[in-house]
């Protein structure tokens, strides 16, 4: 790509100086960025001494995938990293250094680190039956691993922002002006933080906010480690600041006085995982400390049409600009105003497949976008799409990993291989299984052949089916192929037993994955199995290694059941030429352009609408919330309306030729649906009809 002026000036010069570079989404900041990198090995800069640092991982692969591709620099690797990398690199290396002063009671021993999951596995076995015990969350009807995510949440928060964990109830009833009952739920929420920061520190556990304090308030503090870390690196890109929490800035103030160069990336108009900590008004002081200062302000992405669009959101959601673009919003967009989802979801098919097949669009430049994805909605589309030959692929975050149909039937074969765990499934389970298991089985007669071969436990041979109609209605094709399934189960109970993962490997590859079977060529079965894998194997290895004695096996079952959130996992590259299907904020976060994005559910209030969580609140629990100001609807109100105006502004910005806009009536549940998109929508309609008429 050729570069701009101030481009270049990132990208080719300021090698022994800090740079910070701004400007919105598509203005061409990252390529810069990968540009500087080339130079800077280019000018004999060791690749050693330069260090990406990005919010979360999959921010880095562009960076990764431009320096393989690169001929000038071929056969480097340069060093990415987020916080979180970081901070479990060095605890684990400078462990002995901080492990009695932090008062871990076997500071001698090594620590443990805990993924997400593992956490709300002791979170389960630890603070569960505190909760019992003292009657906490009486009022609260959640399921219990979304109780435990929200007080992870919370120690996470303060790790992040930078305050005391044993504050975090009263920073958060500072701000409650409500009834007593909400203050108490909070005064809960405490409780079970620090209850499970005695149990980390009991047996030596480290989950991510332990990891993130443990560096920035000790390692960090300390020359040896502090040393370490900028001696090796002299040269720092940082992408996405603005996406980063104040724990990274903090570090940021302080290394950029001790590096030879710097380049800082902020997206002036981002900041979308504040849910998550990201602080865009804590990012912009390190401008300050930057001696150079650059701004980009043409997109490289939209086109006029789009960037009329993009101006006249802003103004309907009462943000408006100073560009003075000439071009046509309504040219950037089509729309289709229908009165139930499923129309909507035809004709978003039938669109797509035009794009595709008429004008050869390939798939990976198409996105389908919700305020949430519901798995109905989801389903819906990915049928449609399949039927029609278009590959798609989903990514869910932040979802409980049995919610997604691959989990369920691998689990539930697992049950039926291992009676002795005592957690056989239930008819239901077992048609469900048996449905996704094998191709062409639908719903009705898997229900059928459930209830006449499983019997306790077991699944009987199709030939025991003594009803001559139910084995043709069943067909003889189907029959055969439960047979090959019910018997390499079969002969797996008569070998020694494997560890989970290995099991469900094996399922995966001798069977499931098959011609004739249900996950035969599907993109996104194949990476939910793999990352179950992946699941099951970390599960067994830390936890052996905590607590040796213990079968992990059927603690992952119990886990998987009680509903704990996945672990999060980098994009499945395999994938990439499919038609991607996400909630908004999911494509935001992993900040890729493509040529036409689908809205659906354009009527939800989801679009901006903060997500009910009765034991956190991520605006309280930020640098910029005075601890005693009161949280009040006024508040929400222009909470929402910002994130709308920023969930659209990113979006718009990351699209270069068209969006479709969903409408429809009424949505999943039969609401009617007014949500503050749709409204932003119809008054720029009007508004532009109204300038037409006066023409």
């Amino acid at each position: 790509m050729h570069l701009l002026k101030a481009q270049r000036q990132a990208a080719e010069e300021n090698f022994d100086t800090t740079i910070f570079l701004e400007g919105a989404a598509g203005t061409g900041k990252t390529t810069a960025a990968i540009e500087r990198v080339k130079s800077l090995i280019r000018a004999g800069i060791s690749p050693d001494s330069i260090l990406i640092l990005v919010p979360q991982a999959p921010l880095a692969l562009p960076y990764i995938d431009a320096i393989r591709r690169a001929r000038t620099v071929k056969g480097v690797s340069v060093q990415t990293a987020t916080l979180s990398s970081l901070a479990v690199q060095m605890v684990d290396l400078f462990w002995p250094l901080i492990a009695e002063e932090v008062g871990f009671e076997k500071h001698q021993e090594r620590p443990h680190f805990l993924s997400l999951e593992l956490a709300q596995y002791y979170m389960a076995r630890y603070i569960e039956p505190e909760i019992r015990k003292r009657d906490y969350f009486n009022s609260v009807h959640i399921n219990p691993n979304r109780l435990y995510t929200q007080i992870i949440d919370n120690l996470n928060k303060a790790a992040l922002v930078g305050f005391d964990y044993e504050r975090i109830g009263t920073k958060l009833k500072s701000a409650w002006a409500g009834d007593s009952e909400q203050a108490a739920i909070y005064d809960d929420a405490q409780a079970c933080a620090t209850r499970f920061r005695e149990v980390c520190r009991e047996l030596n556990l480290i989950d991510f906010s332990l990891h993130i304090t443990l560096f920035v308030d000790y390692l960090w503090t300390k020359e040896q480690p502090r040393r370490y870390l900028t001696s090796q690196y002299r040269h720092l890109i940082v992408d996405n600041l603005e996406e980063d929490t104040p724990a990274m800035h903090d570090l940021l103030t302080q290394w950029l006085d001790a590096c030879d160069s710097a380049l800082l990336l902020m997206d002036s108009e981002g900041g979308f995982r504040r849910f998550l900590g990201a602080d865009p008004v804590n990012a912009l002081n390190l401008k300050r400390r930057c001696d150079v200062k650059i701004t980009l302000d043409k997109t490289r992405v939209m086109s006029k049409e789009l960037e009329a669009f993009h101006n006249e959101m802003a103004h309907s959601l009462g943000r408006p600009t100073n560009s003075k673009i000439q071009a046509d919003a309504r040219a950037a967009i089509t729309y289709a105003d229908l009165q139930y989802l499923p129309q909507t979801v035809d004709w978003t098919v039938d669109q797509i497949t035009a794009l595709i097949r008429d004008e050869g669009v390939p798939p990976h430049e198409i996105v389908i976008l919700s305020a949430f994805l519901p798995d109905a909605l989801r389903f819906s589309l990915q049928t449609r799409l399949d039927e029609r030959g278009i590959p798609n692929r989903s990514h869910r975050p932040s979802r409980a990993l049995r919610d997604e149909p691959a989990t369920r039937t691998l689990v539930t074969f697992a049950k039926l291989a291992h009676p002795a765990w005592g957690r056989l499934p239930t008819r239901f389970e077992v048609a469900f299984a048996l449905t996704a298991a094998i191709r062409d089985l639908d719903a009705v007669r898997a229900r059928l052949l459930t209830e006449a071969l499983y019997r306790d436990g077991q699944l009987l041979p199709f030939s025991q089916i003594t009803d001559s109609a139910l084995q043709e209605r069943i067909t003889f094709e189907l029959g055969a192929k439960y047979d090959h399934l019910r018997k390499w189960l079969e002969r797996y109970q008569q070998t020694e037993m494997l560890a989970l993962d290995i099991f469900f490997s094996r399922l995966f590859g001798e069977v499931l994955s098959q011609p004739r079977f249900g996950f035969h060529q599907n993109l996104d079965v194949a990476t939910t199995s793999a990352n179950l894998i992946d699941s099951a194997r970390q599960f067994r290895q830390t936890l052996s290694r905590i607590e040796p004695d213990i079968a992990s096996a059927p603690d992952y079952i119990v886990m998987l059941d009680n509903g704990v959130l996945g672990n999060q996992y980098l994009p499945d590259k395999s994938s990439k030429d499919a038609v991607l299907i996400a909630p908004a904020y999911t494509f935001l976060t992993n900040n890729v352009a493509v040529d036409y994005q689908f809205w659906l559910n354009v009527g939800s209030s989801g679009w901006g609408q903060r997500l009910y969580q009765p034991l956190t609140q991520p605006y309280v629990l930020s640098r910029h919330w005075p601890e005693g100001r009161v949280w009040t609807d006024a508040d929400e109100h222009q909470a929402n309306q910002e994130a709308v105006y920023q969930l659209v502004a990113g979006l718009i910005r990351r699209c270069r030729q068209r969006i479709y806009l969903g409408f429809s009536q009424y949505g999943e549940q039969g609401f009617e649906q007014r949500g503050a998109l749709l409204m932003a929508v119809q008054g720029m309609l009007r508004r532009l009809a109204k300038a037409d008429a006066h023409v």
